[in-house]
């Protein structure tokens, strides 16, 4: 049994130090992830190829990939547009969630600048007034405030279609836009994207596979260049624009002698009070007073991602160490707000003394403690929380306790402006670096954890394989996290790059790897190609980049991934979508859309046969512009 289970162990993740929990999961039969997957299979061969259409009630319908069966559903729709239905369904959620948060961080942005808000300020009111003036706004004599107001009224209006085009859109290269403007889908308001993909995959309405997808790009568009944009510069203002920060991450950042709160989702709109309320000397006291040394507060997710970048709060771990961090049985309180949360960690926690606290009206999750959030009462929920997780301390068997390692060293904090301060306050050493090839190219590497992928083994592999190639990354979310636990976010990790790479690290005393943030600023990695694009007179379809999700799972996920190709990125999933039941389709997104905006996805599942075509691609891109 020992060697099953060992054997399991391995196959699940590359993490060494996760491994003891992992292990300890199945010992003790707490039920995880990579169990549920397990029990799951095989998994429905309709729904994988993306044939299985559940539109309306004279379905389901499937149609037969060996074509012995039904070739078309009910109302006539065929393998193409059932796949094409799916993708475009697919494409509007992950855009929906993104844009989502992007809504609520301008909400409480808009409630700070009128006084409303408890908790907020205004914290970097200098990207404040540049952002004002990207979208036109006036900042000379008028205060803070006034700018905040307006800025914020500018950008509800980015959901409807009041204006009709998004603001950020001037961000983008003239070339670029052209090519948007030429393939019909530069972007108009956020809401409007996503209400008219629901109204295309509404049976009896969008029947061109082609035409469909076209409108799934400007729809990711609308999300990568619109809501997340916005939700990125928004919790800089109100939160403090990330500067590069050192910190630690994996399991161990779990202390066994402190309160430990985990802060776990996407929004930072709440865990930002927590952050204050952790540190309030009268809850530091009461802590102490039920026995601890302190309050610990550590990050998952991309909650944890946001943390971190701005306060150099240290992370637990990516998507799959939530079960894991509460198996450690070190946790008191799961904090929760939305997205990527995984509606068994009540049954976990049940397990040991923990409690999952949900904090959002959109994501209850039975068997939590809900602590409902609003800004006008942000400060006073973040501390009966707290409260609440040093009650719950005292409730700790330490006997249970098994933290599985020391924690490992990282740096992050690398948003765009830091980038530019770290290069001196210009990007032309970068660009230098580029054209000297030095750095041969730029990738972006984001996505999620999924157990059908070896934990971290995609993200992990990617980043050695291209750092070796002289391939600067520049990552978030998750992936960020998988090369964070694996020591390679810190600038002693240049040692294993390439000689190029490695110079260029060492002089700026960087990691060869960069963290940029949650998975909503992969808008950062927008802005940084625009702006390279720009100084070189480019689209961002001629720079020598690209992008990668090794081990994605999320809609969102492959809404960003559709943003980056749409924007002129070569990008390589390590998943393929659902859409292999239709070659048309998978013909489109694999080689025919090149032909419309520059840029398509490609699928591989090794890393290190990822990398290769990544670099082949840079090094197309470099010989087309003789550098």
């Amino acid at each position: 049994m020992s060697n099953e289970i060992d054997q399991k162990v391995n196959e699940r993740t590359i993490d060494k130090d996760e491994k003891q929990t992992l292990k300890r999961t199945l010992e003790e039969d707490i039920e995880t992830a990579w169990d549920r997957l397990e029990e799951q299979q095989p998994q429905c061969g309709f729904g994988q190829l993306g044939v299985c259409c559940n539109s309306c009630k004279m379905g389901p319908c499937q149609v037969d990939p060996f074509e012995e069966g039904p070739q078309r559903g009910v109302c006539g729709a065929d393998a193409n547009l059932i796949v094409a239905r799916n993708l475009l369904n697919d494409i509007a959620a992950g855009a929906a969630s993104h844009s989502d948060h992007g809504r609520e961080i301008v909400e409480t942005f808009y409630e700070t600048a009128k006084g409303e808000s408890q908790g907020y300020e205004l914290l970097d009111t200098e990207k404040l007034k540049n952002v004002a003036q990207d979208v036109g706004i006036e900042v000379e004599d008028r205060s803070d405030e006034e700018i905040a107001k307006e800025l914020g009224e500018t950008f509800l209006a980015e959901y409807g279609m009041i204006k009709g085009g998004l603001d950020f859109t001037e961000r983008v290269p003239e070339k670029t836009r052209k090519i948007w403007n030429k393939a019909g889908i530069m972007p108009r308001g956020v809401d409007r994207e996503v209400v008219e993909s629901m109204h295309r995959v509404h049976m009896g309405v969008g029947a061109d596979y082609t035409n469909m997808l076209l409108h799934g790009l400007r729809t990711a568009l609308s999300d990568g260049w619109g809501g997340s944009m916005m939700a990125t510069e928004l919790s800089d203002i109100l939160f403090g624009t990330p500067e590069v920060t050192e910190s630690t991450v994996n399991l161990g950042t779990l202390k066994d002698d402190m309160v430990n709160i985990v802060l776990h989702g996407h929004n930072p709109i709440l865990s930002d009070v927590v952050v204050k309320a952790a540190n309030n000397e009268a809850l530091v006291e009461k802590a102490k007073e039920a026995g601890a040394n302190g309050i610990n507060l550590v990050g998952l997710c991309c909650t944890g991602n946001e943390l971190l970048m701005r306060k150099g709060v240290p992370m637990a771990g990516n998507m799959l160490n939530q079960e894991l961090a509460l198996a450690t049985g070190a946790v008191d309180a799961m904090i929760i707000d939305y997205q990527c949360i995984f509606p068994s960690l009540p049954q976990v926690a049940k397990c040991f003394h923990s409690k999952i606290v949900s904090t959002s009206e959109k994501s209850k999750v039975p068997g939590a403690v809900h602590k409902e959030f609003h800004p006008e009462s942000a400060y006073d929920t973040a501390t009966e929380i707290v409260e609440l997780a040093i009650d719950t301390y005292k409730e700790r068997n330490p006997q249970k306790v098994e933290i599985p390692c020391e924690p490992m060293e990282m740096v992050a904090g690398f948003s765009v402006e830091a980038i530019k301060d770290e290069l001196g306050g210009t990007f032309e050493p970068l660009i230098e670096a580029i054209t000297s090839g030095q750095i041969k190219g730029v990738v972006g590497v984001v996505g999620c954890s999924n157990p059908k992928v070896q934990h971290d083994y995609g993200h992990v592999n990617l980043a050695k394989e291209l750092m070796k190639k002289d391939i600067l990354m520049i990552e978030t979310g998750c992936a960020a996290v998988a090369s964070g636990k694996e020591g390679l976010l810190v600038p002693e990790a240049a040692e294993m790059a390439g000689d190029g790479l490695q110079k260029v690290c060492e002089s700026l005393n960087i990691p060869p790897v960069l963290h940029m943030g949650s998975c909503v600023d992969c808008s950062r990695i927008l802005t940084l190609a625009g702006e390279l694009a720009n100084a070189l007179d480019v689209g961002i379809d001629q720079l020598p980049a690209a992008g990668a999700a090794p081990e994605w799972y999320a809609q969102k996920a492959l809404t960003i991934a559709s943003y980056f190709v749409a924007s002129g990125f070569y990008t390589v999933v390590g998943l393929p979508p659902n859409t292999h039941g239709s070659q048309k389709v998978t013909d489109l997104l694999t080689d025919d859309l090149e032909d419309v905006v520059n840029a398509k996805f490609d699928v591989e599942p090794d890393p290190k046969v990822a990398a290769r075509m990544i670099e082949r691609h840079i090094l197309s891109q470099r010989e087309e512009l003789g550098i």
